[in-house]
């Protein structure tokens, strides 16, 4: 009987312990401001230089254009960026199921964002995809990619979000550059899916974030 009561103690603590952590804002070195969950991961892990997340089954983030699939239940982990801010990192992951992603996303609300996805598209290449939310997404197919890592770089200037992507962090390409006027805070940050598949664990590397404004989109400096 203690053995089955101290059994039953330690699922309830990992209940609390799953349930609760996704709550507490999380400190990560190269990211000044707290970071917090929206939806919760399978699991994730932290340490000084990348955030892994592993996304559970069925997740998602995306609003069909023939408004026949709508989702936001991929998780991610957010902070609140400055007015201006420049956001890098090298994003990578196994691309085992179709359309499982790694990205970095900045939204508003439910209506209004943009999700810089790294994914398995619906050819199997590894490939740079884009998508901007008004109410309805758009879905825009850029670069494949040979491996299994990317480094992408974000940039705001007033209401100017710029995307980029690179294969050495050196020499970037424009892949979008848009007005995005969604009103209200944003929040900025990382995200993994698994829309058809059972998981995926993606690791954001490399991370760097500044508050500037970048003077050159072309250069995306």
């Amino acid at each position: 009987m203690r053995a089955c009561n101290y059994s039953v103690a330690l699922f309830f603590a990992a209940f609390i312990s799953v349930n609760c952590y996704a709550q507490k804002p999380l400190k990560f070195l190269k990211i000044p401001y707290p970071l917090t969950w929206e939806n919760k991961p399978l699991s994730y892990s932290m340490n000084a230089s990348s955030i892994t997340i592993e996304a559970g089954e069925k997740t998602d983030m995306f609003r069909d254009p023939n408004v026949t699939y709508n989702t936001d239940n991929a998780p991610k982990l957010v902070f609140k960026p400055d007015d201006n801010f420049v956001l890098t990192t090298c994003i990578e992951h196994h691309f085992v199921y179709k359309w499982d992603g790694g990205a970095i996303v900045l939204k508003a609300d439910n209506l209004n964002w943009i999700k810089f996805c790294f994914e398995k598209d619906y050819t199997g290449r590894h490939r740079v995809v884009s998508v901007v939310t008004n109410n309805i997404s758009d879905d825009c197919n850029s670069v494949a990619i040979a491996g299994d890592k990317v480094y992408y770089k974000i940039a705001k200037a007033d209401n100017v979000i710029t995307l980029y992507y690179s294969t050495d962090s050196k020499k970037w390409f424009l892949v979008r550059h848009l007005q995005f006027n969604a009103k209200g805070p944003l929040h900025l940050g990382f995200m993994a899916q698994s829309p058809t598949g059972e998981k995926n664990k993606v690791t954001f590397s490399e991370i760097t974030y500044s508050n500037r404004k970048i003077k050159d989109p072309y250069a995306g400096e």
